[in-house]
């Protein structure tokens, strides 16, 4: 079917909000619209710098960064990072685990007009070499771990300027020189061939700051770039406006709840993700709340925060609530203090929620989102009236529809199965220097989703099923053509098919399907290929090798059979 162009075709309209029977089920202190502030996405710590100058923006090993050293040191950074050429127009990469420095280099890019890359530490160096030269990026923020991943690109370019962090300054006694003999390990002294490339981020944070006064536009310019792959395995990267983004934090904030507290949020889900940057940080600069940082997830590490903080705001995925149940189950805890968890990514095991409900913990629900709307549109109440199993319901401002598969144009009856699309400020602009698939996923305004799903008589989404082939990994999305791309550069392999398994913690695992070229392969090498030239969390965990692949009468192969067959 010939791609939708802009202008084409009937428009899907909006839901009148007599329609909008979701609108029945919200909770009485949530508004069915909200008023977002105009400015640029900086503005929500400098607001929040000023309401609450004293109070703790974020922790990380017991030690806290108030809202005002915080906004200090972005404004500091900020200046240095624009005598290094960022600016409107340029791109700032983020390399960096969720440490207070990500939070700092954020809103010192944001600060300066430039768009921040979103790089994730789980990427190889051959993955974030292909971003850098497709954005053009030329500074990155990284901690000094993960600089060696950078090396190539800074000699072929387009980078230009590495400005790297440690962790061993914040780390006590042992764990410090663990640190410090690990990167001694992978690299030797910081050098990246030509040490004038490379900038350390405390020296840049202490200058003199500069008011830098860059013209902004929210609704039109773009404040953050997220890679996401794409079912040909051509490059697709997400441009979400400070609107968008500002937006999202807004409906988040107001969906808690918790207005008038200052509330302790759980901060481990990746910041390099939207997720976990909408829901742990940029709605807890909304409401001037405190964000509990933490590396890399690690269950004891977590339950410690939450004992020692009493957090009361757990954004998850199931992969993590399965851990964090294993843990309890030898070592019981009192999470009463936790007033909600919204889970997402994947679907939630009733059994896992149920089991973390019993420790205490309270509104256990399940969300809905994609990098394409900042990311969140759906979740449960965080009342009484949350439905397990459901996604819940629209946040404020966003409308939703089941339509037909086919056209898109159909909107389906209460009950029947379609492509679920969205709209709202939420939505992203499109996708970077790639107009063909743009057209296809926004039309007349709408995201459609590829995602299959139905709408009950109350408004209540549930997700049936996945359009495409995206497979869903502990959070994670990882697109097939991109993993059997890989497969096929490697000399033994003829024929390869990727598909999602289903894992009860993970939600998916990554499950290849190989026809050797010459009859013989060797799995061992080919599972070192694959981690020299894939993130972790793309690396089939199980490679199958088969005679032949299920096909159509095209030659196309048929991942639904595969996947029948498992």
């Amino acid at each position: 079917m010939e791609p939708l162009r802009p202008g084409s075709g009937p428009v899907l309209p909006s839901v009148p909000l007599w329609q909008r029977a979701w609108l029945n089920d919200y909770p009485p202190d949530v508004p069915s619209s909200l008023t977002y502030p105009g400015g640029p996405l900086s503005g929500l710590l400098e607001s929040a710098s000023q309401r609450y100058p004293d109070r703790p923006a974020c922790t990380l090993y017991n030690r806290a960064l108030t809202y005002a050293q915080l906004a200090d040191q972005s404004r500091r950074l900020a200046r240095s990072l624009a005598d290094l050429g960022a600016g409107p127009g340029e791109r700032v990469g983020m390399l960096l685990p969720n440490i207070p420095e990500y939070i700092v280099a954020l809103q010192a890019t944001w600060l300066t007009g430039a768009t921040v890359l979103q790089l994730s530490p789980l990427m190889v160096a051959e993955e974030i070499s292909k971003w850098l030269q497709a954005t053009g990026c030329r500074i990155v923020v990284t901690l000094d771990l993960l600089a060696p991943t950078l090396a190539k690109a800074i000699e072929q370019g387009p980078l230009e300027h590495v400005v790297v962090t440690s962790l061993a300054p914040k780390l006590d006694g042992w764990k410090s020189w663990l640190y410090r003999l690990e990167r001694l390990r992978r690299h030797g002294p910081l050098r990246l061939r030509d040490e004038t490339h490379i900038h350390l981020f405390e020296h840049l944070a202490r200058v003199r700051p500069r008011t830098l006064s860059p013209r902004i536009v929210p609704e039109e310019d773009v404040a953050l770039l997220a890679p996401t792959g794409g079912t040909t395995a051509s490059p697709k990267a997400v441009m979400l406006t400070h609107r968008n983004l500002i937006a999202n934090a807004y409906q988040i904030h107001a969906w808690s709840r918790l207005h008038e507290r200052a509330i302790n949020v759980l901060g481990v889900l990746p910041f390099f993700h939207a997720y976990g940057l909408s829901v742990c940080l940029l709605s807890s600069l909304v409401g001037g709340w405190t964000v509990h940082l933490w590396p890399r997830f690690e269950p004891a590490a977590m339950l410690n925060l939450i004992q020692r903080y009493r957090i009361e705001m757990v954004p998850a995925v199931p992969a993590m609530l399965a851990a964090l149940n294993r843990r309890l189950r030898e070592q019981k805890q009192d999470l009463s203090c936790i007033e909600g968890v919204v889970s997402g990514a994947s679907a939630l095991d009733p059994a896992v929620r149920r089991e973390f409900e019993s420790y205490g913990a309270k509104s256990v629900v399940e969300g809905y989102g994609l990098s394409e709307a900042s990311p969140v549109t759906h979740v449960n109440p965080l009342t009484e009236h949350a439905r397990p199993g459901s996604i819940g319901l629209p946040l404020p401002d966003t409308e939703a529809r089941i339509v037909d598969q086919a056209t898109g144009q159909e909107e389906l009856p209460v009950g029947a199965v379609g492509e679920l699309a969205i709209r709202g400020p939420q939505v992203m602009k499109g996708y970077y220097n790639n107009p063909v698939e743009t057209t296809r996923a926004l039309r007349g305004g709408w995201l459609y989703t590829g995602d299959l799903a139905t709408r009950d008589r109350d408004g209540f989404f549930r997700i049936v099923d996945r359009k495409k082939d995206i497979i869903k990994t502990s959070g994670f999305l990882v697109y097939p053509a991109e993993v059997e791309e890989v497969l096929l550069r490697h000399a033994g392999v003829g024929e390869a098919a990727v598909i999602g398994v289903p894992d009860l913690e993970r939600g998916e695992l990554v499950k290849a399907m190989v026809v050797p070229k010459n009859g013989h392969l060797d799995l061992a090498e080919l599972h070192r290929h694959c981690a020299e030239h894939l993130g972790k969390h793309k690396r089939p965990k199980d490679i199958e090798i088969l005679k032949e692949l299920p096909k159509n009468f095209l030659g196309k192969i048929q991942r639904r059979k595969l996947r029948e067959n498992v």
